[in-house]
């Protein structure tokens, strides 16, 4: 790939410097160094504007599942553009992509999620869920269920509303949020479960019996939400414990409360299913969520697939004669749909639920061979989303102080190696895009071997400790 010649990488990197607010950023870091501009992806390959090359392990950020530069899903866009780019979706007005997507979701989807409202990504379409429910119960004469239950290290959203339900405390500095809406209950993380459980079995009773104990001290009656991700995301590609999602959706059946599946990264071939609830966790949620995947990252889009039951709910006339008034002027975005319907084709055409079915087992199982190295606690995940979590100590699984940010030591190493991982302090995250074969996914295990090893030498001549030994 060559560097785009109208791209001055110096006027770029200033201009971003000058003028650019970044999600998630370290002000300190970022003011020192500034960003890595990238101007070019190809298939599973990103460049940046001084030329250099990588693989994209992080998938523009959970979002790549087919990769760059797909003619399919641009010749889709450009169709759409030339017809109609968008017009208002309110009331009574469509346009036949939306259409013809929410057929194709419903057809996709679990069980009777049949009904699709549109927004612009994962944190409106999760937001979106809780406006749907509130109106839910509100409509059917139940209207104390406000409260919303969602789990420690949960990733949900951006917005005011799903920055509160997140449960990643850390990133909540700084931020306030009100109280009383949104409580947290402990996330399922097989690494590290309490003291004195020792099996999966007894972890899920843990879990479950925390669940039922949140809902007696709030009262089901005021509850109208549970949230969970099949496989936490953000919060360390964190897998529950088996059952554990079946468990937690019988609690709410028993309880009256929707379960809310957060498929914004699983869904759409990531775990080898178009989505994971069912096929893979035996579970059929009141609503899914899902984004990212659904265009490939190539346009803006997230969408709340709705239950029969819910639906028939929100669309009861209402005695006091309101109306269902939520929606965004994207919603529904003519090109987006587009670009979806186009996206879904070529997964079916080429099989692609199938092939992650294969590459994915052999991803995990290669990953895993880097167990032996002497800071590498856990290797987890599923199919193409996996994780390395570091450790000071395996033996107790102690993390590195809050100073080191060893998961960052990692990935600069890789990226000087050709390969972008996502750091999360202690942790590397590996979603690339789900083309990949086998000798692709070779190469990036042997340059994540090569930068952890890289980092352990760092990290023995800064501490003064051979942690080789």
């Amino acid at each position: 790939m060559k560097v785009l010649r109208n791209h001055d990488p110096d006027g770029l990197h200033r201009a971003d410097l000058d003028h650019c607010i970044h999600p998630w950023t370290d002000f300190a870091d970022w003011k020192e160094n500034g960003s890595t501009i990238m101007v070019r992806g190809e298939g599973a390959f990103v460049e940046d504007a001084q030329g250099n090359r990588y693989i994209d392990g992080m998938g523009g950020l959970w979002f790549a599942n087919l990769g760059y530069g797909r003619k399919e899903l641009i010749d889709a866009a450009a169709a759409q553009l030339t017809a109609l780019p968008q017009y208002s979706y309110f009331t009574n007005i469509g346009n036949p992509p939306a259409t013809e997507l929410a057929a194709r979701l419903a057809a996709l989807a679990p069980g009777d999620l049949n009904h699709v409202f549109y927004s612009t990504g994962g944190s409106a379409a999760n937001e979106s869920a809780v406006r749907i429910a509130h109106y839910y119960f509100d409509t059917i004469g139940q209207s104390s269920r406000r409260l919303l239950i969602s789990r420690r290290n949960a990733y949900h959203g951006s917005t005011f509303l799903t920055a509160a339900l997140s449960g990643k405390m850390d990133e909540k500095a700084g931020f306030h949020f009100p109280k009383g809406l949104v409580h947290h209950i402990s996330e399922a993380n097989c690494y590290r479960m309490p003291e004195g459980i020792r099996s999966e079995s007894e972890y899920c009773d843990f879990l479950a019996q925390e669940f039922e104990e949140k809902i007696t001290e709030l009262g089901e009656e005021n509850i109208a939400c549970f949230f969970a991700e099949p496989i936490m995301g953000a919060g360390g590609v964190l897998m529950a414990p088996t059952g554990y999602h079946r468990r937690m959706k019988g609690i709410c059946e028993r309880h009256g409360i929707l379960y809310v599946s957060d498929e914004v990264v699983t869904a759409f071939a990531r775990l080898g299913r178009f989505f994971a609830s069912r096929d893979l966790f035996d579970v059929q949620p009141d609503m899914i969520v899902a984004a990212k995947g659904i265009t490939s990252g190539y346009i803006p889009l997230g969408v709340t697939l709705v239950s029969d039951r819910i639906y028939e709910g929100i669309s009861r006339p209402r005695a006091d004669g309101g109306i269902f008034s939520h929606g965004f002027t994207y919603s529904g975005h003519a090109v987006a749909c587009a670009v979806a319907l186009a996206n879904i084709e070529v997964m079916e055409r080429e099989d692609l639920c199938a092939k992650v079915q294969q590459t994915g087992d052999y991803f995990l199982e290669r990953l895993k061979t880097l167990s032996d190295l002497p800071i590498v606690g856990d290797v987890r995940g599923s199919h193409f989303m996996l994780c390395v979590e570091l450790v000071e100590d395996r033996s107790t699984k102690k993390l590195f102080p809050d100073e080191i940010d060893v998961g960052k030591m990692v990935d600069l190493h890789a990226q000087e190696r050709g390969l972008i991982v996502r750091p999360i302090r202690n942790l590397c995250v590996l979603s690339p895009a789900l083309i990949l074969d086998m000798k692709d996914i070779d190469r990036i295990v042997s340059i994540l071997r090569e930068s952890i090893e890289a980092t352990v030498s760092d990290l023995s001549q800064m501490t003064g400790h051979d942690l080789r030994a």
